[in-house]
């Protein structure tokens, strides 16, 4: 029995590839953080171009297609300190962490420590916090902050937000 491909699909794959290799490429062009103008290490496992900045959720760009938007992006942000702590808040939420960058455009969250509220209908919260652990990689686009989910999952975008001024 022969099997086929309905255009879709195709269309999604193709998508998928495409944004996957834009990311690859826009990466690839910037000078890799955490390596000095000479191309030297400039320091163990944190990203300067990460440390020190808060970000909030714009959007999430599922690899299926679909496209989720907060109602309010300043329930859901990201504050990264230089030490490699992060503070964040999921919507009724909030929690700290840990993050790691072992190499250019690479990021890893550690176990998140959050308290457990439950949040209403609508909310992204169960959904960030059951892909937290598959973030793996980011790029720094336009003022705007990608995070990309490992094999293909999706792309969180996140806009600069004020600090909190917590972590060092």
């Amino acid at each position: 029995m022969a099997r086929t491909i309905d255009t879709g699909r195709m269309l999604f794959l193709t998508l998928a590839v495409a944004t996957f290799a834009w990311l690859v490429a826009t990466a690839s062009c910037a000078q890799p953080s955490g390596f000095d103008s000479g191309g030297q290490a400039s320091g163990p496992s944190r990203s300067a171009a990460l440390s020190g900045t808060s970000w909030q959720l714009v959007k999430f760009q599922g690899s299926d297609g679909t496209t989720l938007t907060p109602d309010d992006g300043t329930r859901y942000t990201i504050e990264f300190g230089g030490d490699g702590r992060l503070i964040t808040r999921i919507d009724c939420n909030r929690g700290q962490g840990t993050w790691s960058s072992s190499g250019p455009s690479q990021l890893e969250f550690g176990p998140l420590a959050l308290t457990r509220a439950q949040c209403p209908p609508g909310s992204l919260h169960d959904q960030i916090v059951r892909q937290w652990g598959y973030v793996r990689s980011f790029v720094i686009r336009n003022g705007h902050l990608y995070l990309a989910l490992m094999a293909d999952g999706g792309i969180y975008e996140f806009e600069p937000a004020p600090s909190r001024q917590t972590l060092p």
